[in-house]
């Protein structure tokens, strides 16, 4: 079976939030808490083991140990959602290569990501265009503040579209808006701040089993926080508009390019059952459009619901 780590990860969370060494803000440790929700590394097991647990575990998904072999179906979506864990080095050079594998099927594709904020997307344009280093790119997007993962994991995809001239789609809710509805409410944002997110009305947060897949991650939060935020509503209202603006998003780039293809790249807990952003774009495309989902990493037992496909693809490691 697959052994999750939780109790190095969760060490390595406190130490995060105590000294605040990647700046993370609030919405963002939740995010994290996702993520250590939703991972599972089973390094000393054999590869028919890994293979076969996979297989058992995941059986409406399939378990793939070579990239390659799923391009030619990620090939013929119009988004593709490469699931990563934030901290993990491999997952990123993975993303990297199925996105310059796709390149090489169709160049007509963008790059939309959650580790860019929507306010910065000029900056992130006028990177790709060369009026800025990668140095101003981090500096003027607060990036190290607002994200703060290593760069160095996303730099390689970054210099990729730069070189490639691809777009790339800032997709992340303002960390501000973020933080203000955990503690307040959609209802205490500004006009000025609204403009960021989608409509109220588009806000959807009927989804009941993610609402309780999130209700475990609030817990685990209040936990280690010592109850800093203590409105479950809100935290998973925050949860849902980070969804939605990101789907938000990607829907209106296929509507605008439909001869594009766009890769998504978030964590998992975005991803999973099609609960975050998957859904929520096809609703707003009225289902005209096909998606592909893949976990560059196994999820953990926990994660995993009786019915449905957590996500199309699992990619294990040997």
């Amino acid at each position: 079976m697959c052994i999750v780590d939780l109790a190095s990860r969760k060490k390595t969370l406190r130490k995060l939030i105590k000294t605040q060494r990647y700046y993370l803000p609030l919405i963002q440790v939740f995010a994290l808490w996702i993520g250590i929700f939703l991972l599972c590394t089973s390094p000393t097991y054999a590869q028919q083991q890994v293979k076969s647990s996979c297989s058992q575990k995941f059986a409406a998904s399939k378990c793939i140990e070579n990239l390659s072999q799923i391009t030619p179906t990620l090939a013929q979506a119009n988004v593709v959602y490469l699931g990563e864990t934030h901290d993990s080095p491999e997952d990123h050079r993975n993303q990297l290569k199925i996105i310059q594998e796709l390149y090489q099927t169709n160049p007509k594709i963008a790059i939309a990501l959650e580790m860019f904020q929507r306010p910065y997307q000029g900056v992130i344009n006028q990177y790709l265009a060369g009026k800025l280093t990668e140095k101003e790119l981090l500096e003027k997007s607060e990036y190290e503040k607002r994200w703060g993962f290593p760069w160095e994991n996303y730099a390689p995809i970054l210099r990729f579209a730069k070189e490639k001239k691809l777009p790339v789609l800032a997709l992340n809710t303002p960390t501000e808006i973020t933080h203000k509805v955990v503690q307040s409410g959609l209802e205490s944002l500004t006009p000025s701040e609204r403009q960021f997110i989608p409509p109220s009305s588009e806000i959807r947060t009927d989804n009941k089993e993610y609402r309780q897949r999130l209700l475990a991650t609030f817990q685990q939060h209040q936990a280690v926080n010592h109850g800093s935020v203590t409105n479950v509503d809100r935290f998973f209202l925050a949860q849902v508009l980070w969804d939605e603006t990101m789907a938000e998003g990607v829907a209106t780039f296929v509507k605008a390019h439909s001869d594009y293809q766009v890769i998504v790249l978030a964590g998992q807990g975005h991803i999973i059952y099609g609960y975050g952003i998957p859904s929520r774009v096809a609703r707003r495309l009225k289902g005209k459009l096909i998606q592909r989902s893949v976990l560059l990493s196994p999820p953990d037992e926990e994660s995993v619901s009786k019915d449905g496909a957590i996500a199309d693809f699992i990619f294990f490691k040997n």
